[in-house]
């Protein structure tokens, strides 16, 4: 199912021409070295850190251009969004969890009628704000890697913006249903656009519904719905003013991923751990409740024919949440906590382990949470509270749960401003400028979902009342000690994070006859800081209200041109430097419990660049493309429950440095004027470049397990996609309105993310590198290739001239290759003396599968 490789030496990249090494000399760059060197570095550096021996047994939990494009114009080509490489790596990359360029979505901007929609505190832009409202989102304008964008600087992964301007939606009436056996079952969708009509006036109207009683991985499900409206009043010739509203309320049962035992154990790579049988009925411990509608007031003016200056302003709000069991005094719930494996009695007790691996194959109670169990435990718990929340005298006495299920909230609101004027100033010279204020207050708390059962729950921490010998350690909130709470009442934290960036770009685009090119510049800032509303015992000093507030000036600039060899046949060239500020979710150790951030904090620098030949001919479309991206100072961080310390654990590391490199090619190809051939192909090298400094805290304490703790990262695959993919497909395109297809897919290269502290000396302290254990340590495991086929078939109809039904039907791994391991980590729990005792959990794609949608449009 899946191997191990040692620290990847890649092979010879003798797909990229000689210009890649020449176009990015100096910028330090290196070929990638062998294990051996990091293991003599390692055996260097083991002597310095004895006295840190101790701590190094970790266990942790964490989508058509025509091809007449023959004239003097080039710009096109810059903004190209049917690009048949992108599209595909959209698509058919997209269910292997493909990342163009090996970048992840904080390096693209997002936006809808040009406001950026990246969240200030992760980078990443959240699609399912506008989940099920397809068809004003389908046409969006897209392009890949660094370019000239009329809507902001955009980033290395390149931008995205979604019209939703009312004027500028297709005119007509559109009614769709859709069955599938995905995520969900059912889609039913109703969109109404008017177009401009003689009064002025332009409106819009969708909206969808979702669902499905169980999804493709059991014990999930799906409630989704969608709505949009958008208005749009032209004043007069220069003026018009738009109003858009949209959102997407989705209630959904998660799926959560398993370690191999678990899903060897009851035959299912889909396995999932987080549902039970109760009454009768499957019940999810861990369901998302998501609906954050958006509104956008826009002002779009245009005084003549060669300048337009569009300003708009957002509002978003709304619940961000999910789901999850949690316990006091109490055995772990979870059917597969380790101690609950048969692997885990296998040496010292095989019979034990015989027996758990039988109820394992035949009990659902064993496999699966026992809600039954949950709820007897608490209605035999019972107990007294004194001085209930620090009322002396007054006493509760109930039963107490030993088990509750938690709504763990982050729930945003934004304002954001944004404003940019272009002008037409002749002479083939285009400028653009802009600017974007953008303020988010995101509240994080957690409220009782269920009791139980019990009566109440008693808001206390039970890491801290274990270790400490102070009675009130365990208080959560000294300002209201000994806090009984009930179904609906927060508790346990309950804190803000401010973030505030405001943004300046301007742009320049020139043409020549041969040659056009374009140069942009950036300048910003970024602030953001912690307001607490609980007074945590163990921090209270640095636990309530404000703190300091942490400031960033970026900045970047830009430059590209394309030289026109013929009318269909481009060089094009891109090269970006920038900085960014750390994000609030990276920079912030432990925000459950105080203000304390990461040491050292700085911006991220990042540089890169491509160089790709693009061809239009009447039967050949498509491009290939060479780039070379960095970055250094990065923030990695991640916290888990450790159990060798029994409490929550914080790793951050500094000074985390990638390279990204590779080839991108796509071609789409009119074998006739019926049959169509698209291939593409991509091949990337994504590592780590850096020996990161890591610092390990616990949540129950100001005293760092570990500072500057070096992490022998450099040279490691960058985990969780495919580094290597290619498709094939071949189409029919009938004459008379149907068509038919199929495409193969290709991926390589995979690997999972590694494990931080077990590439670390201390980790290494007690072994010689003889020892069979010092290599499993420091490989890494890459996932077995992958391949997978689909099938697609589409027929309209038009009747009365006037009305079109439309049929698409698609079946995705007709194979039904269940094997294709697409997600996962490595386990940040491991024992460096037996390490196949805490196994990665994986993700496998889903077998075959079919989408059948039927339309009728008018």
């Amino acid at each position: 199912m899946r191997r191990c490789y040692t620290v990847p030496v890649p092979r010879p990249f003798h797909l990229l021409p000689l210009a890649l090494a020449a176009g990015f000399a100096g910028t330090g760059f290196s070929p990638v070295k062998a294990q051996a060197d990091t293991a003599r570095a390692l055996v260097r550096d083991t002597t310095a850190v004895e006295s840190d021996l101790r701590a190094g047994s970790f266990s942790v939990g964490a989508s058509d251009l025509d091809a007449e494009i023959a004239g003097q114009e080039v710009s096109g080509i810059l903004r190209s969004s049917r690009d048949v490489f992108t599209a595909t790596a959209g698509y058919n990359f997209g269910v292997a969890r493909f990342r163009p360029r090996g970048l992840g979505g904080e390096y693209s901007t997002v936006s809808v009628n040009g406001i950026a929609m990246n969240d200030l505190e992760n980078g990443y832009a959240s699609w399912s704000l506008w989940g099920g409202l397809n068809d004003v989102t389908r046409w969006a304008e897209t392009r890949t890697g660094i370019s000239a964008s009329p809507y902001g600087f955009g980033g290395l992964g390149g931008w995205t913006n979604i019209d939703m301007r009312a004027s500028n939606l297709r005119k007509g009436t559109r009614l769709s249903y859709a069955s599938t056996n995905r995520n969900y079952r059912n889609r039913a969708m109703a969109t109404y656009n008017t177009g401009m009509l003689p009064n002025g006036w332009a409106f819009s109207l969708s909206g969808s519904l979702r669902w499905a009683d169980e999804g493709y991985v059991p014990g999930t499900f799906y409630s989704g719905g969608a709505y949009f409206l958008s208005a749009e009043k032209k004043i007069d010739s220069k003026n018009s003013v738009g109003f858009t509203a949209f959102g997407a309320p989705t209630v959904a049962g998660r799926q959560g991923l398993a370690v191999a035992e678990a899903q060897t154990l009851t035959g299912d790579h889909y396995y999932n751990p987080n549902w039970g049988w109760q009454n009768g009925e499957k019940r999810n411990a861990n369901v998302s409740d998501d609906h954050k509608p958006v509104f956008i007031l826009s002002h779009y003016y245009q005084p003549d024919e060669r300048t337009r200056w569009n300003t708009s302003v957002l509002y978003t709000f709304g619940r961000d949440g999910y789901t999850a069991l949690n316990w006091y005094d109490a055995p772990d719930p979870r059917p597969d906590y380790y101690r609950y494996l048969p692997s885990y009695f296998e040496d010292s007790y095989p019979w034990i382990a015989s027996d758990l691996a039988s109820a394992w194959a035949s009990d659902a109670n064993t496999s699966q949470i026992d809600w039954e169990h949950l709820y007897f435990a608490n209605g035999k718990n019972l107990f007294t509270v004194e001085n209930v929340d620090g009322v002396a005298g007054s006493n509760l006495t109930g039963m107490r749960s030993k088990y509750i299920v938690e709504d763990r909230r982050a729930d945003p609101k934004r304002w954001a401003v944004n404003t940019v004027w272009s002008r037409d100033m002749g002479d083939q010279l285009q400028l653009t400028a802009g600017g974007m204020w953008n303020s988010q207050k995101t509240r994080y708390f957690k409220v009782v979902d269920d009791l139980l059962g019990g009566d109440y729950w008693l808001d206390l921490d039970q890491f801290a009342a274990r270790d400490s010998d102070d009675p009130n350690a365990a208080q959560n909130d000294l300002n209201t000690p000994n806090h009984v709470v009930y179904q609906g009442d927060a508790f346990g934290y309950d804190y803000d994070i401010h973030t505030i960036e405001s943004t300046l770009f301007g742009q320049v685009e020139k043409k020549w006859r041969k040659v056009e090119g374009y140069a942009g510049i950036t300048l910003g800032s970024t602030s953001f800081w912690r307001d607490g509303h609980y007074r945590k015992a163990l921090f209270p000093e640095n636990s309530y209200g404000q703190s300091t507030k942490r400031s960033f000036l970026v900045g970047g600039v830009k430059m590209g041109g394309v030289y026109k060899i013929s009318g269909r046949q481009y060089i094009t060239a891109n090269a970006a430097f920038l900085t960014n500020a750390p994000t609030a979710r990276a920079a912030f150790l432990s925000p459950r419990t105080r203000d304390a951030v990461v040491d050292g904090l700085t911006t991220e620098k990042s540089m890169g660049g491509d160089l790709g030949y693009e061809v239009r001919m009447s039967r050949v479309k498509g491009r290939a493309t060479i780039y070379y991206l960095t970055s250094k100072d990065g923030i990695w961080s991640r916290s888990f429950y450790h159990d060798v310390y029994q409490t929550f654990v914080n790793y951050s590391m500094t000074g985390v440095s990638r390279e990204h490199m590779g080839l991108e090619l796509g071609a789409e190809v009119k074998l006739s004027p019926t049959w169509q051939l698209t291939a593409v192909y991509a091949e990337g090298q994504s590592l780590y470049s850096s020996r990161p400094n890591a610092t390990i805290t616990r949540d129950n304490s100001d005293t760092a397990i570990a500072v500057d703790r070096t992490v022998y990262w450099k040279n490691y695959r960058i985990g969780g996609m495919p580094q290597r993919a290619a498709s094939l497909g071949l189409r029919y395109n009938a004459p008379k309105y149907w068509s038919i297809g199929a495409d193969v897919n290709y991926f390589g290269n995979i690997y999972l993310d590694p494990n931080p502290d077990r590439r670390t000396a201390e980790a290494l302290g007690n072994l010689v590198q003889e020892d069979p254990q010092w290599n499993a340590l420091l490989d890494q495991t890459e996932l077995e290739d992958g391949f997978t086929v689909n099938l697609f078939f589409t027929k309209s109809w038009q009747l009365m001239k006037k009305y079109r039904i439309g049929l698409n039907l698609s079946v995705s791994n007709v194979l039904d290759n269940t094997d294709l391991v697409t997600g996962g980590y490595e386990q940040l729990r491991y024992d460096p003396m037996e390490i196949d005792k805490f196994p990665p959990k994986l993700s496998y794609m889903y077998g075959r599968n079919y989408y059948a949608m039927l339309t009728f449009s008018f």
